[in-house]
């Protein structure tokens, strides 16, 4: 089913989410749009990660974990009876905070996850390769060194071969846990510059305790404190001019 059917690809609805008796999320209800940037903003424990991977089922890892409520993907409860965890995280692709490429050259990690989902085709693989490395905005760097060590190359880079990774199975939705944090400053520019153009074509959800990073690239945005959803509007809006007093107090840096 195309993502074009949808304006809002995920719908999350009245959703809570445990680890033991420890409540993280309270009675989360939101959107993600399709071809949009959504920023996930909140001091460190607010529970950002926890809700996004709340997205692909990552959480799903922990025995301790538990949830309530709706997710909606692509008009499907993607915690309903039968849901296929393998199908939708191949559809929601994941960048984690630090880079995490594969022990293998450049060009086995694009083409690990076609692989793994059935293309063996060379040149068809040659293609897929060069593509996603291209949307990443790294082919012309490394396109003459794609044998090489992916973990050889720079923070920088091996962040972006993450995300060319990511992208090689084609997934709509991209979740995106603060994938620059522990980058220098020009590598981060350069995935916020890709971020910004890779929504033509992806659905992007981000999470960021930088509030000038969500207005450099999101479109819309959710503050979460303590586990509870306190906002959630167009990005311009909510720094313009927040309805909550804690959306005021986290943008103006005097809580985080």
């Amino acid at each position: 089913m195309s993502t074009q059917e949808y304006t809002n690809v995920i719908e999350v609805e009245n959703l809570s989410t445990w680890f033991g008796s420890c409540k993280i999320l309270k009675e989360i209800s939101c959107y993600f749009e399709d071809n949009s940037v959504t920023a996930i903003m909140g001091p460190s424990g607010c529970g950002k990660s926890t809700f996004l991977r709340t997205l692909n089922r990552l959480n799903d890892l922990v025995p301790s974990f538990r949830q309530k409520g709706i997710v909606r993907f692509m008009g499907e409860n993607i915690y309903g009876q039968g849901a296929s965890v393998y199908d939708l995280r191949k559809r929601i692709g994941m960048v984690f905070q630090k880079p995490n490429p594969f022990p293998m050259s450049i060009y086995d990690n694009i083409a690990y996850g076609p692989k793994l989902h059935g293309l063996n085709d060379k040149d068809e693989l040659d293609k897929l390769v060069e593509g996603s490395l291209k949307k990443a905005a790294l082919w012309d760097e490394v396109k003459d060194e794609l044998d090489k060590p992916g973990p050889n190359l720079s923070g920088g880079q091996q962040q972006r071969l993450c995300i060319a990774r990511a992208l090689s199975v084609n997934p709509p939705v991209l979740l995106m846990d603060e994938p620059v944090s522990s980058l220098d400053p020009i590598s981060a520019s350069k995935i916020e510059e890709l971020i910004t153009d890779l929504k033509k074509d992806y659905t992007i959800i981000l999470v960021t305790h930088n509030v000038q990073q969500a207005f450099r690239v999101s479109d819309q945005a959710a503050f979460l404190y303590l586990g509870e959803l306190v906002e959630f509007d167009r990005t311009k809006r909510i720094l313009e001019a927040p309805a909550d007093e804690r959306t005021e107090a986290f943008i103006t840096g005097r809580i985080g």
